[in-house]
């Protein structure tokens, strides 16, 4: 049987596409492939942008401002020394770029004016850091990214 130019072309393409297809559908159900979002709730989150940039703004016109840096126990997040820490309500989100495994929440709890996350709950890598606070009736956000 003899096989013109047009019938190969064909043969090519069809070959190609099933290659192809093969590795999407490999990706799609192995499970070591792990496609995960970067957050579960994105268009909640999305909805969220206008408040956020506004907390962000206020958080920058603090004349002291909240600073998040490593210590030999773990990562402290000293907020401003003239609010009073009994009234700083709020969250920090901790998020793994890499693992989404990874991420997690606190909640603002203070005994003094500084927050400490022990090593035990951080695994070395980049994290990013939002810290979600109020005091007083106003609202701050403050990001940071570390690596750790």
């Amino acid at each position: 049987m003899k096989i013109n130019w047009g019938t190969a072309i064909v043969i090519a393409f069809g070959l190609f596409i099933t290659f192809i297809l093969y590795f999407v559908f490999k990706v799609q159900s192995d499970s070591k492939y792990d496609n995960e979002l970067v957050t579960e709730d994105y268009y909640k989150k999305e909805q969220q942008v206008q408040g956020n940039i506004e907390k962000q703004q206020s958080a920058n016109k603090l004349v002291q401002k909240v600073v998040v840096k490593k210590s030999a126990e773990g990562l402290t997040i000293v907020f401003p020394s003239d609010f009073d820490y009994k009234n700083i309500k709020g969250k920090v989100s901790l998020y793994r770029p890499s693992s989404q495994k990874l991420d997690f929440e606190i909640p603002i709890s203070l005994s003094s004016s500084n927050l400490l996350i022990p090593n035990s709950n951080l695994v070395g890598g980049l994290w990013d850091i939002s810290v979600d606070w109020s005091y007083n009736d106003s609202n701050y956000l403050n990001k940071e990214t570390i690596y750790y």
